[in-house]
């Protein structure tokens, strides 16, 4: 049944997914091609509510614009580190990271964060590897932006 269940939502998301791309070109008129660093700091909430809001958020801005017409960076830090660690048990949580992540998405992790709170990326987040590291969550927040990424806190 859980696997049925998975099934009808991935089949949801690429329906949701492949109806809002059929507007995308009248869009991309509009919007141009974007640079944008969301930035994750706080906790989720409960039940996540707050990282699945954010999730949407990029999720609704991608589909605004169109996926080839974006670059999205998430820097997680403090707190906001908490969206993959929840996402190791968290389903709903893990569909929505790896379908932004096939849309290129990339997920920064503040080095600071896991140091200062003993986090193993291997074992404690989900869908974390060398490369998605930086060495700090507001540091890569002012670089971006100076290459020209408009700052969004969902």
């Amino acid at each position: 049944m859980k696997l049925l269940t998975k099934f009808i939502a991935i089949f949801a998301s690429i329906a949701f997914v492949a109806t809002a791309l059929t507007g995308a070109s009248a869009a991309n008129e509009r919007y141009g091609k974007q640079k944008v660093v969301y930035h994750i700091n706080y906790n989720g909430g409960d039940g996540d509510k707050a990282y699945r809001g954010a999730l949407r958020n990029i999720q609704n801005h991608i589909n605004a614009v169109g996926k080839d017409n974006m670059e999205i960076r998430v820097v997680l830090h403090g707190n906001g580190v908490g969206l993959l660690k929840s996402a190791q048990s968290n389903d709903k949580l893990q569909m929505d990271v790896t379908s932004l992540k096939t849309q290129n998405v990339a997920f920064n992790v503040c080095n600071n964060t896991l140091v200062g709170r003993n986090i193993d990326y291997h074992n404690d987040l989900f869908e974390v590897f060398e490369d998605d590291i930086v060495p700090s969550g507001v540091a890569e927040l002012s670089r971006l932006q100076m290459m020209g990424y408009t700052y969004i806190k969902p």
